[in-house]
């Protein structure tokens, strides 16, 4: 086996794709395995918050994790005089995955939102499925209804995240709601963020995860996170099939979804359906999450298929 450094800085690289620029991670595989993965992560994210996971993949293979637009720190497409829509974000996916794969197979791993835009891209793009080796949903959904938000809950949400896909308020919320002396004052009580920081067992970690929770709010972009956080809350990716099967992961204790309601969902798009089940307490694991933290997002039966045994 290959030795292999546990900095996620060693994997980093600069990433532009129609003048759009980011970052890209690619990890080589470190043994026998020569499975091509590619790792799509969410809402909420950047490269280094998802390190722990993609140590746990780059067990099967090679793990390759692109910014998306507007995520990460990657340039919006505000910038290029387009809007991040489901649609935008799946057709820079497909030029990404063309790009980078050409002759090669590949598989697809996508988080929550980010299995969202995988299922637009395959949908868009139908030949690149048959470049696809296994389709990966971890918590992803495919329809508004999936969520178990109650009413008011949900328009509260949809309302908020209008407004705050719009340039002016956007502007406002980043520098004076999203400034880090009012998130270390405030975040930890807000009702999406309690559940989070319950699980910081000592001071050192209740630190850590507020010093990346501001990293997070401040580097992903304001304008893009609301006006997708509006296309997942209008969804609907049930309108075309998929020729593909698909392995979904999923958590009971999910506080996002309905996970009978997400199977439906998906057996309208995709050819089968395998479902296995994790033992994690929420939607995903901590966003200072370490590969130990981060494995229940693979559970066991997933794992063989992903050695191929």
């Amino acid at each position: 086996m290959k030795q292999t450094s546990h900095n996620p800085a060693d994997y980093i690289v600069p990433l532009t794709i129609d003048g759009l620029s980011g970052r890209m991670l690619h990890m080589p595989s470190r043994n026998e395995h020569k499975r091509e993965i590619l790792f799509v992560y969410g809402h909420h994210s950047t490269l280094e918050r998802w390190w722990g996971l993609v140590e746990v993949l780059n067990r099967y293979g090679s793990v390759t994790m692109p910014d998306l637009p507007g995520f990460g720190g990657m340039g919006s497409f505000y910038k290029v005089g387009q809007q991040p829509t489901v649609d935008n974000l799946a057709d820079y996916l497909a030029a990404f995955i063309k790009w980078r794969y050409k002759r090669k197979r590949v598989t697809i791993a996508g988080m929550s939102f980010g299995f969202v835009v995988v299922t637009r891209m395959l949908q868009k793009y139908p030949e690149l499925a048959a470049k696809v080796d296994l389709l990966v949903s971890i918590v992803g959904f495919a329809h508004h209804d999936d969520f178990t938000f109650s009413k008011n809950r949900y328009w509260f949400y949809r309302s908020a995240s209008t407004i705050l896909s719009y340039k002016i308020p956007a502007t406002l919320f980043r520098y004076v709601a999203l400034n880090r002396y009012v998130l270390r004052a405030v975040y930890a009580r807000t009702h999406n963020a309690k559940k989070k920081f319950a699980a910081a067992v000592s001071k050192d970690d209740f630190g850590r995860l507020m010093d990346v929770e501001v990293e997070l709010w401040q580097k992903n972009d304001v304008q893009t996170h609301m006006h997708t956080s509006v296309a997942f809350l209008t969804l609907d990716n049930t309108t075309k099939q998929v020729n593909l099967p698909v392995w979904h992961v999923s958590t009971q204790h999910d506080h996002y979804f309905d996970n009978t309601v997400v199977e439906q969902h998906m057996r309208c798009i995709y050819t089968d359906f395998y479902e296995v089940e994790t033992k994690m307490t929420s939607h995903a694991p901590s966003v200072i999450a370490d590969a130990k933290m981060a494995e229940p997002l693979l559970p066991v039966k997933l794992r063989k298929v992903l050695a191929g045994s």
